[in-house]
């Protein structure tokens, strides 16, 4: 397509090769460097005067240097006089700090969103918001996918093999809506488990389950699953009332601190990932199962770039009304 280039910072560059291949086109060429003094350095290798850039970056550790790495790259294409650029952020990075909850704290998601646009960017496209209000953070046009048909597709089959025996567990009552919506999509029942959080210790205590779950299959749905602690209690109170088996579902697999232990050592039977995350070697066991969201992105730039309306890209198909 004419004047349209990808580039990705070095935690995305997978995920922008996929893409590529959807859109037809080669990754542009950059390079990155550090200097002795630690200070990062990037360069643009080809020309993009008047050309609508699109640049990738997600989240691995050390997440703030994955930041820097995103700031400096669109500086560099702003001032190699790029048309538009859209930061293109599958994950958005320190997305969960996204109100002021406690007394003198930040609200970093609100901040990535100023420093990305005073950098130069001109859009941002991302996906599952862990608060969709973070859209309003962020003052320029901003596109959210999510990967709620990527999901549905999967878990399908399961559902219209099992029926009633299949039901969606909503992990508290903030997710109980779009508990609904999958319910819905996959024409199963819905439970809601009662959990309270402590403080900032990501512990989560799980109390009762509204619903009946004895001898069904359970599949919990969510934005992320970061340290594990809330899914595998929600687990093993599953578990504990009756519930057959437990599949586990969501767009960004953060998996931190030994998560992927802990999972392996649970009884969940799968867990059901995206890519907008890149999931390491010494993260990829059996029970993780990874679905390409790459596609969904590659509609998406070709439909921005185009000039094309995305909105059907956001709108919940297997939903009735």
């Amino acid at each position: 397509m004419n004047n349209l280039k990808i580039f990705a910072c070095n935690s995305a560059e997978d995920f922008a090769k996929n893409v590529c291949e959807e859109l037809g086109i080669r990754l542009g060429k950059k390079e990155v460097m550090k200097f002795k003094n630690d200070n990062t350095f990037v360069r643009i290798l080809e020309p993009v005067r008047e050309d609508d850039v699109f640049v990738f970056q997600t989240t691995l550790p050390p997440v703030n240097e994955r930041i820097m790495e995103l700031l400096i790259t669109i500086d560099a294409l702003r001032r190699a006089s790029a048309k538009r650029i859209t930061a293109v952020l599958p994950y958005y990075i320190y997305a969960r700090s996204d109100k002021k909850d406690q007394p003198r704290i930040p609200i970093t998601a609100k901040l990535v969103a100023d420093i990305l646009v005073k950098a130069g960017a001109d859009r941002v496209l991302t996906c599952d918001l862990h608060n969709p209000a973070i859209q309003g953070f962020i003052e320029v046009p901003t596109d959210h996918l999510k990967a709620k048909d990527i999901l549905t597709a999967y878990f399908r089959p399961l559902a219209q093999k099992l029926g009633s025996e299949m039901v969606v567990v909503a992990t508290d009552a903030g997710s109980s809506k779009n508990a609904y919506k999958y319910a819905r999509r996959l024409g199963t029942e819905i439970a809601l488990i009662d959990k309270r959080r402590n403080g900032n210790d990501d512990k989560a205590v799980a109390s009762h389950i509204i619903g009946d779950v004895k001898g069904k299959t359970c599949v919990i749905f969510d934005d992320e699953i970061d340290t594990g602690g809330s899914m595998l209690e929600a687990v093993r109170m599953l578990t504990e009332n009756g519930a057959k088996e437990v599949y586990a579902a969501c767009t960004h697999a953060v998996l931190s601190a030994n998560a992927v232990e802990k999972i392996a050592k649970s009884n969940l039977k799968e867990v059901v990932v995206t890519n907008t995350i890149p999931l390491i070697p010494e993260k990829r066991i059996d029970k993780i199962k990874v679905l390409d969201i790459a596609p969904l992105f590659g509609k998406a730039i070709h439909k921005i770039h185009t000039g094309e309306s995305v909105g059907d890209l956001f709108e919940d198909h297997d939903m009735e009304g």
